[in-house]
């Protein structure tokens, strides 16, 4: 996902932001973190159910003129039903004709990525992040000072979690400018790396502050980024 260089950036950043202090950064780098297989469907589904309404009701195809033109001029009851039959049967071929090729157009990973809600982003982002720092927490027992930086590369976003005691203490704001670093790096398409090595030195300074070192301690993480 990153160069050989741009971790070592990351990891330079992230040894020099522990020194001083008893606390850890792990910093976890996605490239995407779920293939979002309900949007191509659900985007399937919005137009085939409104597109063929919204064709009607601006009068772009007129099926049930045509049909009960013919069956008046035939004075048939029968042939009204048999022809508004027809007129039922093609609109619901069109509409999964509508959904077949919207759902496969939507499944191209460029189309889905710009077309997935952002909301839907971050909620499987923060859910990815969290199941991580739990396992990096299990790892980590017996500390309450570790800190995760979660990027997300594909989807463009980034989630901080800190360990109860560190966010009592430094609060939210500390991890909304970390992510914000992080975020404005990637924006446009852009290198994340100066983003994430700003982050990881506003963490390092939060970690500094309010939990500075009181003696040697192991590191239980590498202070590289782990790639998943």
């Amino acid at each position: 996902m990153l160069s050989t260089i741009d971790q070592d950036r990351i990891e330079a950043a992230v040894a020099k932001a522990e020194e001083g202090s008893s606390g850890e950064i792990v910093c976890v780098l996605a490239s995407e973190v779920a293939t979002y297989r309900e949007v191509p469907l659900a985007w399937a589904a919005a137009v085939a159910l409104a597109l063929p309404p919204i064709a009607l009701a601006l009068g772009v195809v007129h099926p049930l003129s045509v049909a009960i033109g013919d069956a008046w001029m035939a004075a048939q009851p029968s042939a009204l039903e048999s022809d508004l039959g027809l007129v039922l049967a093609a609109y619901a071929t069109l509409q999964v004709l509508l959904f077949v090729l919207t759902a496969l157009v939507v499944a191209i990973p460029a189309v889905r990525r710009r077309l997935t809600p952002n909301l839907l982003k971050r909620h499987r982002v923060a859910k990815a992040a969290h199941h991580h720092f739990a396992a990096i927490a299990a790892r980590a027992a017996g500390s309450e000072t570790g800190v995760l930086i979660f990027v997300a590369l594909v989807d463009r976003q980034v989630q901080i979690l800190a360990d109860a005691a560190i966010h009592q203490k430094v609060g939210e704001a500390a991890w909304t400018r970390a992510a914000n670093a992080v975020t404005a790096a990637m924006k446009g398409g852009h290198d994340p790396t100066s983003g994430i090595v700003e982050a990881v030195e506003i963490c390092g300074a939060a970690l500094k502050e309010h939990f500075p070192a009181t003696g040697p301690r192991p590191h239980v993480f590498s202070a590289r980024p782990q790639e998943i």
